[in-house]
Formats: C-alpha cells, structure tokens, sequence
C-alpha cells in the first residue's frame, strides 16, 4: 500500500499514512458493535446511510486526524502502532490533523445531537492529548483516563448514537466495559515504545509502572472490563449467546499471560507482537459482545 501511495501521490502519501489507514478495521468493529446492538440486523437505507457515515466521521475524520495531529508533535522515528517505520512528519501535518477533525466534527452534526456530542467530546480530548502545553499523553494517568473514555467508551457508544438511541441498556454497562477494556490495552500498547518515549521526555504510564505492572494493569483493566459484560448477561441476557464472551476472555488469557510470563526477556520485537495480538483478542471480544446482545 505505501509504495502505491507513494507512486500515485507522492506529496500526500505521507499524510496518508498517518492516518494510519490500518487501525481504521479495528475502529470498524468498535463503531459496529454500537450499531448493531442499537438497531440489530435491520439495514434498511436510512440505518445503513447512518451506520457508513458514523464509521467513516470517526474511523477516517477524527480518529485518523487524531493519529496525524499526534504524530506532528511526536516525530516518532521507530515504529508506532499501526504505522511501521513511519515517514517523517511532513510539513502541514498539524494542519492537516486539525483539519480533519474540524471536518469530522461538522459532518457530525448530520447525525443528530448525541453523535454531535461524543464527536466533540472526542475532538477536545484529542487537542488535550497530543498538543502542548496540557499534551496529557505525557502525563501518566490522564493519558489512560483520556483513552478510556474516548478510545473505550466514546467509540463503541458512537455507532450507537449514530442511530438517535438514548444512552440505556445494554450500552450503559457496555460503555463502562470498553472503557476498561481500553485502561487493560492502553498500557500494552507503550510497553514496546518505552525507550522513545523516554528518549523524548514523555513520562507515560508503562513508564511510571515498569514492563512488569504495566502488564498487571492490562490484566485489571480486561478483566473489570468482563465483570461489567458479565453483569449485563446476568440482568438481560442468559441465553446460550453468551457463552461466546468466554471466547474474548480466553484470547485475553492466550496473550496476557505469556507477555507476564516473559516480562523480564522479552525484547522490542516481542512486546509489538504481542500488541498486535492484543488487537485481534479485542476484535474477538467486540464479536463476542455483538454475539450476546444482539437485539432478539
């Protein structure tokens, strides 16, 4: 994809890349699980229509404008999530960035007041994260509770406000488990960039808690994350459906519990790994969730 980029636009290809086109899935299946368990599988034109556009405002707009902002300041030079060996920020990417939130946050308001405001929510926890002098990133525990919320909650809850539905259940405990499903990954995702973060000054929380409590952290978070899923089967969905949510635990279990095991050898190369896998266990779970609560 990158030599074609290069090959067909090479002034933009670099803006392009990061957007990290490649986390754009993962958001996919966020932004469906919202959907699908606020309108089940009915896709007439008015769902579909809502559905495609929620995705791409937050997949492409503000999530990938989000990525690109924070690159303009981080001018990382090793590999960063998503995006290997990434290019060196080019020139306007800040404005670029920025640009591409503001356009999220206009087309946002087509989808009524609810995804309007999760948007927005999102778009000033963006410029508090990435941009000096409040760049929360770099501050361990705001960084965390930045992308609980947004990269957590907000998401998921986005594909169901793209439908006009109130916050009620199953999204209320739904919500308050990918937030921590977000605080279980989130420190996963640093562990293999402590030493550039370091380098570079930013005190981010896999530096505050070390390789091996950062991974205990991960654990904490995904499995409060499955107390709150498990809390909304046992008050509104006890069916056989359910039984897949021991899938998402169980490929949890298959990558947190080698990573700790080999907290002391690992090296680079195995902890991005075993971010990456984090990734597809996270998919699984979103499946997972899909699975139980789809509306009957």
């Amino acid at each position: 994809m990158r030599a074609l980029l290069y090959r067909l636009t090479p002034r933009l290809a670099p803006y392009i890349l990061h957007l990290r086109p490649a986390s754009m899935g993962i958001v996919f299946v966020q932004v469906s699980v919202g959907f699908l368990l606020a309108n089940g599988l009915r896709f007439g034109s008015g769902q579909l229509w809502r559905w495609l556009l929620g995705y791409v405002v937050w997949a492409v707009f503000l999530h990938g404008g989000t990525l690109a902002l924070n690159s303009a300041f981080d001018k990382d030079e090793g590999d960063i999530g998503y995006l290997e060996n990434p290019p060196p920020p080019p020139r306007y990417l800040l404005h670029f960035g920025l640009g591409m939130m503001l356009a999220g946050v206009a087309l946002a308001s087509l989808l009524g007041w609810r995804y309007l405001l999760a948007v927005s929510a999102c778009f000033v926890m963006s410029i508090l994260y990435s941009v000096p002098p409040m760049r929360l990133k770099a501050r361990a525990g705001f960084d965390l509770l930045i992308n609980m919320i947004g990269y957590g909650g907000l998401t998921t809850y986005a594909g169901w406000a793209a439908m006009a539905r109130p916050l009620e259940p199953p999204m209320i405990n739904v919500f308050i488990a990918n937030a921590f499903f977000m605080g279980g990954f989130y420190p996963l995702t640093q562990i293999y960039q402590m030493e550039e973060d370091a380098s570079r000054g930013d005190y981010t929380l896999a530096l505050a808690l070390g390789r091996g409590r950062a991974l205990l952290a991960g654990m904490l978070g995904v499995g409060l994350g499955f107390v709150f899923l498990a809390i909304e089967v046992l008050q509104r969905w006890r069916d056989m459906r359910s039984l897949g949510l021991l899938l998402g635990l169980a490929a949890w279990g298959w990558v947190l519990l080698p990573w700790y095991r080999r907290r002391a050898q690992a090296d680079v190369a195995y902890d991005q790994r075993r971010f990456y896998h984090a990734l597809a266990a996270g998919a699984v779970t979103d499946l997972a969730i899909i699975l139980a609560m789809l509306p009957r």
